[in-house]
């Protein structure tokens, strides 16, 4: 029984094949936060929603919000950066689960905006947490490498 879970959301599937990269490499449990209403395919039209919904502070409904943590205590959250910010279905799983007392370490994969201020929304997200240093990916291929590297310095 694992006692580290990821949990991300993926739009356009980067952040998904990070996820379960992640999970292969530490032997994790993962679970994909799903919005009851998906998100756009086109780029301008899903870019515009998620510029307005940050913006907004929106939080939208999911499909699989609650899951029971208490076996949990080291959590990976993972989210496409969106306006250098998480997405808004990771908001709303952060906002509707009890994340403290964990170990809390984010990664994003991005198209050139890096981590943006993710690091710092999680950590102004997640009261009661340590949150150590996490993993920006750009693009849709992975270092193995890289990964690999970054996970063996973290205290898990």
């Amino acid at each position: 029984m694992s006692n580290t879970l990821i949990v991300y959301y993926s739009h356009s599937g980067n952040t998904r094949k990070l996820a379960n990269l992640i999970a292969q490499q530490i032997d994790a449990d993962c679970l994909e936060i799903i919005p009851e209403k998906p998100y756009p395919n086109d780029y301008t039209s899903v870019v515009n929603q998620a510029k307005q919904e940050i913006s907004r502070n929106f939080r939208p409904a999911l499909k699989n919000a609650q899951i029971n943590l208490n076996k949990y205590t080291t959590i990976f959250i993972g989210s496409p950066n969106w306006w250098s910010s998480i997405a808004p279905p990771i908001a709303t799983f952060i906002d509707t689960n009890d994340l403290s007392a964990k170990k809390i370490i984010p990664f994003c994969t991005h198209g050139g905006g890096g981590f943006g201020h993710i690091p710092q929304d999680i950590k102004r997200l997640c009261k009661n947490t340590t949150v150590l240093n996490g993993f920006a990916n750009y693009g849709s291929s992975i270092n193995l490498q890289e990964v690999k590297k970054w996970l063996s310095k973290l205290d898990i």
